[in-house]
């Protein structure tokens, strides 16, 4: 968790240096990792996810594509469903954001929308729309 956690708090910062954002994506892929060695197809799903979130804040439009993508598989294969299912369309959303493919992004916003309307938890239900709002503010290059 102590990765996973710490990702977040680089993705949250204001500021970024470069260092930082190496740790950021090493830190991402560590987690994935240990949870790939120890946890279930839910907690693989997760961090696929985190690695995506992470390229799309770096303006790495060809890896956030890629682990957006293993997100979706890793649900698809596994029945895994309900907030899950609609942040794995919600990371493809923002992916094609970031790769400049507005039709992709506008066709993955849609059916992320569709599936967060079938998640039971109205608190996961809301926190999947809010990041979903953002998902085509990404930037298209990194600054730092």
């Amino acid at each position: 968790m102590k990765l996973f956690n710490g990702v977040w708090t680089l993705l949250e910062a204001e500021q970024r240096t470069r260092d930082q954002d190496d740790d950021m994506i090493h830190m991402a892929h560590a987690s994935r990792y240990h949870w790939g060695q120890i946890g279930s197809a839910v907690n693989r799903a997760r961090g696929e996810w985190q690695c995506s979130r992470v390229y799309a804040v770096l303006g790495r439009a060809e890896p956030a594509l890629y682990h957006a993508r293993r997100t979706l598989e890793l649900c698809e294969q596994h029945g895994i469903g309900d907030f899950d299912l609609a942040f794995a369309m919600e990371a493809l959303a923002r992916a094609h954001a970031v790769a400049g493919d507005t039709e992709q992004a506008s066709v993955w916003t849609a059916r992320a929308r569709d599936a967060a309307d079938h998640i039971a938890d109205a608190d996961d239900r809301d926190l999947v729309l809010a990041d979903l709002a953002t998902a085509s503010a990404q930037p298209q290059t990194r600054q730092t």
